[in-house]
């Protein structure tokens, strides 16, 4: 009887689906249109924001900003020029602290000051959270979500690793080489040490992809074309 139980018991764990952590969590799009949505992390900054507006403008090229609080407020202007020019801002915390080992509240805390700050400033309540450091596990994926925040990260191979100052050859090759639809690629437009190098990649991946047939797109735009984008917390 205890075999049969356990044999059972088996059975059940083996064939009930578990659903994972990843799966609440958007990576990607798949589609077949050649679209793709470029982020910034960690802004705004007076130094280097401003001129990747510029360029993102130049091109044409809608991207999304996930923004730390207390940097919105010191350069609320900014924040509100990424608006009026058809960015996207979204929610990446207030302080950038570190979750790990971090309490319920005050994961709860830095999302909704953040979210506060942003609203004082546009006028909308942003939609899209990124957990600093691309950290994140059940807990802070579950406080986001009943917040009503889609959890965003980025493709694989499409973290330019930037912030490493790495060198514009090796921040354009990366995306270039593993470009493909429905990405969301990764820069920093704030960090330590300077963010020169994402600047120069930035002037030169925008016309390399748009000769490509590349069209650039806010993540929430992106989001249009997922398959389960009414399950989505948009």
């Amino acid at each position: 009887m205890n075999v049969l139980f356990l044999f059972l018991s088996l059975l059940l764990i083996t064939t009930t689906p578990v659903h994972r952590i990843h799966d609440d969590i958007v990576w990607n799009v798949p589609t077949n249109e050649k679209m793709v949505a470029i982020t910034f992390d960690d802004g705004p900054d007076i130094l280097y924001t401003p001129d990747i507006l510029t360029i993102l403008k130049q091109y044409d090229a809608k991207a999304t900003f996930f923004v730390v609080g207390f940097r919105a407020e010191k350069y609320p202007d900014i924040i509100k020029r990424q608006m009026n020019e058809g960015h996207e801002i979204a929610n990446h915390t207030y302080k950038h602290l570190d979750f790990r080992g971090k309490s319920k509240q005050t994961i709860e805390e830095e999302i909704k000051k953040s979210e506060d700050v942003l609203y004082d400033i546009t006028g909308e309540r942003p939609t899209l959270f990124r957990p600093p450091l691309g950290y994140y596990n059940k807990q802070i994926v579950d406080i986001a979500k009943q917040r009503g925040y889609t959890v965003v990260m980025w493709s694989k191979h499409q973290d330019t690793y930037d912030w490493q100052n790495p060198g514009t050859r090796r921040i354009v090759g990366r995306v270039i080489e593993h470009i493909q639809p429905g990405q969301i690629i990764l820069f920093h437009d704030h960090g330590s040490g300077s963010r020169k190098q994402t600047v120069q990649a930035l002037k030169e991946i925008l016309p390399i992809l748009k000769e490509k047939g590349y069209t650039f797109a806010t993540v929430s735009e992106l989001l249009k074309h997922h398959p389960n984008y009414r399950d989505l917390n948009l």
